[in-house]
């Protein structure tokens, strides 16, 4: 949970002007970018809710007493924007989010949004522009390319910087694991999105990746092979990708609440809509899920009570 830079990028983000915040569970990496002659100092994603102050935190020590203009945001899950409360608070900034979302920002349409549907907390923000595919902005003095980037969800952007060829990726592209492809979930597409999503990264030719979560890399390859090898399985078996997508929430509900029944959280699984909706075949689905995260090391009893491992 500090600034991330390994000595083969140290001098790369040095020059984009940027610093690498790799966060923990529960909150997306944090990418802070220098003020730099007209370009305002601008986070590009803010981590969730609970770790609000500790957001805050990162970005005053990483600005050093200057003051924080703009804050861009990938896409609006609750991970990667449940700081941006906090940020419009701590300072007068402009918050800049995928077009798409503007009118259920505005509204703040929790249908239209998906903290309901997951059960998880996202303070209220204020959006006061945004951003679409085929847009440009500029970051620490350099000019930023917009990209679609549908599958995890729909609404989702990357930011590219033709230069250097660094990529900031959000969730659509991970070093080694492969991010929930959440229209799946409610009986909508989004196998074949997110494929094409890594078909235009391929298309870019990134040198470096910054993701939304994990550290920086430049494997680049051996990453959208893996990613596709995944997809393509998930694809195979929807039923597959059900279950890697409720053992997903039910490890980020455990990091959030720390402690928790058995029986309570059996019972979250089946009352929330986005795991309800992807709900297995096999009535004994909920409890197959929890069982098998025991099984595996992920929970374990402490005093009677379930707890996440870390």
């Amino acid at each position: 949970m500090t600034s991330s830079s390994p000595d083969q990028f140290r001098q790369l983000f040095h020059d984009l002007g940027l610093q690498l915040f790799e966060r923990g569970w529960l909150s997306s990496n944090n990418i802070l970018f220098n003020e730099m002659h007209a370009c305002p100092a601008t986070v590009v994603d803010t981590g969730y809710a609970t770790h609000a102050e500790q957001t805050v935190a990162l970005i005053e020590t990483g600005l050093r007493g200057a003051a924080l203009g703009c804050i861009v945001n990938t896409h609006l899950h609750s991970d990667h924007c449940g700081g941006n409360a906090a940020l419009q608070r701590r300072w007068p900034v402009t918050t800049m989010i995928p077009k798409a979302c503007r009118e259920a920002v505005s509204a703040w349409d929790q249908s239209q949004l998906s903290f309901a549907a997951t059960d998880q907390h996202c303070d209220r923000f204020t959006a006061e522009t945004s951003l679409a595919p085929g847009d440009s902005l500029e970051l620490g003095g350099r000019r930023w390319e917009v990209h679609a980037a549908p599958g995890h969800d729909p609404t989702a952007l990357m930011l590219f910087e033709p230069q250097s060829r660094v990529l900031i990726s959000g969730d659509a592209l991970w070093e080694r694991r492969l991010a929930i492809v959440f229209p799946e979930l409610v009986g909508e597409p989004g196998f074949e999105a997110c494929l094409e999503t890594l078909d235009r990264i391929e298309r870019l030719a990134p040198t470096v990746v910054l993701p939304g979560h994990g550290p920086a890399f430049s494997e680049v390859f051996s990453a959208l092979s893996e990613s596709r090898k995944r997809v393509e399985a998930f694809r195979r078996s929807p039923q597959r990708h059900a279950r890697h997508a409720a053992r997903a929430l039910v490890m980020f509900r455990m990091f959030e609440i720390s402690h928790c029944s058995f029986d309570d959280l059996v019972s979250w699984l089946r009352r929330t809509p986005i795991t309800r909706s992807a709900a297995l075949s096999d009535s004994q689905w909920a409890e197959e899920i929890v069982g098998s995260l025991i099984a595996d090391g992920a929970l374990h009893f402490d005093g009677g009570r379930l707890q996440a491992v870390r």
